[in-house]
């Protein structure tokens, strides 16, 4: 049974009021940026009182342990509260497309996905939207949601917003973007990247542990951690793979990716106007191993 099914339903209720309410003077995410959402002002994100969704469906081309058979129940936000300038979604995340969902239509999305067999719902780009996602979870519980959530981030996430996670999301799958704040400025707009990102990880560890797959291959619970491979080693893998296997455990499952390529406004800094070589990608593998990292290390 999914967490969010373990809680009295007065505290799911008590979650969602209490994220909403955070949007009178916006501080969900690190950025703070102090708009009032509830009246539909706007902030780095981009989004108001609403959530903006791009689409829904049953997703194939995640990691394993979530697609399993069936397939990843995937929602797709708009906005997103970092610009990375190589985002191959940039046309979700950093422009004004989609469509406003009531807390109504976003339960609707979900109880279809499950109905279709899907095994999780995975909220892409969430960070911005958890109050609305709570809104809409209470809706959709009533109706018999009963599939674990993924909460598939960025990485730039706040502790106290994911504190109101607490016992809700039984996956959680954040990227760690960086090794170094140098980085994380230049190409995603973003200060203070790194300690953000390692606490938050360090939080979600905390929730839900390390990653627990079942008897059919699918994922049930814990951490799956992202790391995109850049050219020349823009991204700083290794600081990314010691902090996963020191700091948060040896244990913790990581995607490292291949499939970096010169999108959106990449092609502007000379170094990342390329794909990566086989060469760094196996450099990347190396130094994940290294480090004593060895679940999911091939997938990509």
């Amino acid at each position: 049974m999914a967490s969010y099914n373990l809680l009295p339903p007065e505290v799911l209720q008590d979650r969602a009021r209490a994220a909403v309410a955070r949007l009178a003077s916006c501080d969900l995410c690190p950025r703070r940026c102090g708009v009032n959402r509830l009246a539909d002002e706007r902030g780095f994100c981009r989004c108001g009182r609403r959530a903006r969704v791009s689409g829904f469906a049953p997703h194939y081309g995640e990691e394993a342990p979530l697609v399993g058979r069936a397939g990843s129940g995937t929602i797709f936000f708009c906005g997103c509260n970092l610009a990375c300038v190589f985002c191959q979604n940039y046309e979700i995340s950093q422009q004004d497309g989609g469509r406003e969902v009531s807390a109504q239509a976003l339960a609707r999305m979900m109880l279809a996905l499950q109905r279709q067999g899907c095994h999780n719902i995975n909220f892409v780009t969430p960070s911005h939207v958890v109050p609305q996602i709570l809104e809409a979870l209470v809706l959709a519980r009533e109706e018999g949601l009963n599939v674990p959530l993924v909460y598939n981030s960025g990485g730039y996430d706040s502790v106290d917003t994911l504190r109101l996670l607490d016992g809700i999301f039984d996956i959680y799958m954040p990227d760690a973007k960086y090794g170094s704040d140098e980085p994380a400025l230049k190409y995603s707009q973003v200060t203070g990247y790194t300690g953000v990102m390692k606490s938050a990880i360090w939080e979600m560890h905390r929730q839900v542990g390390d990653l627990v797959i079942d008897e059919d291959g699918v994922a049930v619970r814990g951490l799956l951690v992202r790391h995109l491979v850049l050219p020349e080693d823009a991204a700083g893998t290794t600081e990314v793979v010691r902090f996963l296997s020191e700091e948060i455990s040896p244990n913790t499952y990581l995607n490292v990716m291949a499939q970096f390529r010169p999108e959106h406004n990449a092609c502007r800094f000379p170094e990342l106007n390329r794909p990566i070589t086989g060469r760094e990608y196996a450099h990347a593998l190396h130094l994940a191993a290294q480090a004593g990292l060895a679940r999911g290390l091939a997938m990509f």
